[in-house]
């Protein structure tokens, strides 16, 4: 169920989205508004009546966006591999092999991913995506040989069925959008019902499932609860509550057990506002909640959080640090004991989400990363393992417990899955051989010694015009004597290139990296390699990986175009999916702490030149406060609205196709000191 943009907004719990019913006449429209299920009947009729091939690449990549967010990989590749060939460019490209990579399709993934990187002009820009596939393809085929076995239960529907979680008396709490749920309009995101929560009695053999409490199912979206020892407090997660707000951030709501009851949810005392929160995770001892949030201190996309329990409330969150989270999303936690279960989109994995574990070693020390591999992850997202302490019926099973899986032989969107871990089967007797049969020339295999070595550059990037950064690259030049500042673990140090721009180093495993490149007149840069989740290779025990720096000469009062900021009709909020694109902007401010920017924001031609002012400039100032969240002092920054009155485009306003609007509606940033 992951919704990727730019990244991944994730699980229809994640994110809400406008409840009321809009008059929408076109796809594009559609799209912007996040009503998906509308957008791909709108795009496709338009597809079909398009005439350039520009217009029809837009389309099909709009297509094939709806479909991934909604969770409908096969769809969505096609239309990437039609925008691509419609000269949509290289998003199209990318997003083609990650769904290739989710369809298990590997071997087209590393061939797609190859052609990425010759598109982009970086060549190793998605090693590690093809050192994944290569790993996920070998887990697919031993599946059968894993000590786990895995089957769907026979409750799922053809709706989305997820995050299953253990209740008493043999039965399961879940989170599912089926046409019982509460409320009667549906979701726009998906066009199904909004989400519920739901007990499944006796879920090993299809049980009956009825709603879970009236006081905690709203008209809203529900899930991903977790519960105290005794269950007489639950923790979950709301999406949506009745605002006209257009954006219906996710909170983390809790409510007690009394008489028989639960009652009405309140929120827990740390949640902010325009922050989304999911996943609740109770310890044993209910002292720890685990969670995950977008919170713009975070890494990047969803990190995990721990709060501690405080009297009658918790303490202020802490992030779970970088051994953990990632710039992609780390999801959906699950507590046992010393062990931490999550879901991460970004760690090497099969495809989508892959659900990995790891062992606290101290207070703020986590332990090398698992991923769980084949049967239990797949191409597809898998997600929400939890683990069940009720004795298992056979005495072969070592472990039982329940995940999230949307891999295609399911039946519906997401399906939940029963996993068992057995008891791996004795070895044989050895056979004893007389020493006379023995082969005393046999000598032992010599040890093998692994080594991952990591050879860099760093390169200025040459624009079609030298002052113009949005004409395109032509190419790339090397930059001798730039400084590589080096940073792993609590280790840091600085080498220079040599004259070709390059930079050597032995990598440690199981360590991620950060590379800031530097250089007098130049931007600084940064860049990340992870070892975490490359595994040794007997038939290629020394791996060489490739990293570039890319820097850009510092070029004042030049507009800068932030490419896939949009905003509503009539808004002035920063969407969810405009997030990364500050996000990236703020990290340029902070690696750059001598250069003030003017952040500016450009309307089309339709509407009064009065209103359209005042609206950019609303949308400016929107965007700056963005970045003041984000850490940025705000006198670094002058926002500006120009309306209409900047043009990038030379139609007549009448003339204007629905292409050369959209270019023209823009929000772009000038390095003025």
């Amino acid at each position: 169920m992951k919704q990727l943009s730019l990244g991944l907004l994730l699980t229809l719990i994640i994110l809400g989205g406008c409840r009321v019913e809009e008059k929408i006449v076109d796809g594009q429209t559609a799209y912007e508004r996040r009503q998906y299920a509308k957008a791909i009947q709108l795009l496709e009729k338009e597809y079909n009546k398009s005439k350039l091939s520009s217009e029809r690449g837009k389309k099909a990549f709009l297509i094939a966006e709806s479909y991934r967010i909604i969770n409908q990989p096969q769809n969505s590749k096609d239309w990437y591999y039609e925008a691509y060939n419609s000269a949509y460019g290289a998003e199209a490209l990318k997003q083609y092999a990650f769904a290739l990579k989710e369809l298990e399709q590997y071997k087209d993934a590393i061939e797609a991913f190859r052609d990425l990187g010759g598109e982009i002009g970086d060549p190793y820009k998605y090693q590690r995506e093809i050192v994944a596939c290569r790993q996920a393809s070998t887990w697919a085929k031993f599946k059968n040989k894993s000590d786990y076995k895995v089957e769907d239960l026979k409750f799922n529907s053809n709706s989305a069925d997820y995050y299953p979680v253990v209740f008493k008396d043999n039965q399961l709490i879940i989170t599912s959008d089926r046409n019982v749920s509460t409320g009667e309009d549906t979701y726009n995101w998906t066009g199904n019902d909004f989400s519920d929560l739901f007990i499944v009695e006796n879920p090993d053999n299809s049980g009956s499932i009825t709603s879970f409490s009236e006081a905690i199912n709203s008209p809203y979206n529900e899930g991903t609860i977790t519960f105290n020892q005794d269950y007489t407090e639950a923790y979950f997660s709301r999406c949506g509550d009745g605002s006209n707000d257009a954006i219906q951030y996710c909170k983390l709501m809790y409510s007690q057990l009394v008489g028989g009851e639960w009652t009405v949810p309140i929120v827990l005392d740390f949640i902010e506002n325009e922050v989304n929160y999911g996943h609740p995770s109770l310890s044993k001892n209910g002292q720890l909640l685990y969670f995950s949030s977008d919170h713009p201190i975070g890494l990047g996309g969803f990190d995990l959080y721990v709060a501690q329990r405080k009297g009658d409330g918790w303490d202020e969150p802490k992030n779970l640090g970088r051994a953990i989270n990632t710039e992609g999303n780390e999801i959906s936690p699950f507590i046992d004991a010393d062990t931490l279960y999550f879901a991460s989109d970004f760690h090497v994995g099969m495809g989508g989400l892959d659900i990995f574990k790891t062992a606290k070693m101290s207070p703020n020390r986590w332990g090398p990363l698992q991923n769980l591999r084949a049967p239990i992850n797949s191409g597809a997202d898998d997600f929400g393992l939890v683990i069940d302490y009720r004795p298992a019926k056979d005495e072969k099973v070592l472990q039982t417990g329940y995940f999230t899986s949307a891999r295609p032989e399911g039946k519906g969107n997401d399906d939940i899955y029963r996993f068992q871990k057995m008891k791996p089967v004795p070895e044989p007797e050895p056979v004893d051989t007389p020493l006379a049969q023995i082969d005393t020339a046999v000598q032992e295999e010599p040890e093998i010694v692994y080594t991952l070595l990591l050879e860099g550059k760093v390169v200025e990037r040459v624009f079609f015009n030298p002052n113009d950064p949005n004409s395109g690259v032509e190419g790339k030049s090397p930059l001798a004597n730039a400084n590589v500042l080096i940073q792993y673990r609590d280790t840091s140090f600085s080498i220079a290139t040599n004259a070709k721009g390059e930079f050597k180093l032995e990598l440690e495993q199981q360590t991620s990296y950060t590379f800031t490149g530097s250089k007098t007149d130049y931007l600084t840069k940064e860049e990340r390699f992870s070892t975490r989740g490359i595994e040794n290779d007997p038939n290629n025990p020394t791996q060489t990986f490739y990293t570039e720096i890319a820097l850009d000469k510092v070029l004042k009062n030049v507009e800068i175009k932030l490419e896939g900021i949009y905003y509503d009709y009539d808004q002035d909020y920063i969407r969810p999916d405009a997030k990364p694109i500050l996000n990236n902007l703020a990290s340029i401010l902070i690696r750059n702490p001598q250069i003030r920017i003017e952040l500016g924001s450009h309307t089309d031609c339709r509407g009064s030149n009065s209103y359209n002012q005042k609206l950019s400039q609303r949308r400016a100032a929107s965007a700056v406060d963005y970045l003041v969240s984000k850490g940025i002092a705000r006198e670094r920054m002058v926002a500006r609205g120009y309306g209409e009155t900047v043009a990038v485009t030379s139609c007549a306003c009448s003339r204007c196709s629905d292409d050369e609007h959209q270019r023209n509606r823009r929000t772009s940033f000038k390095i003025i000191d």
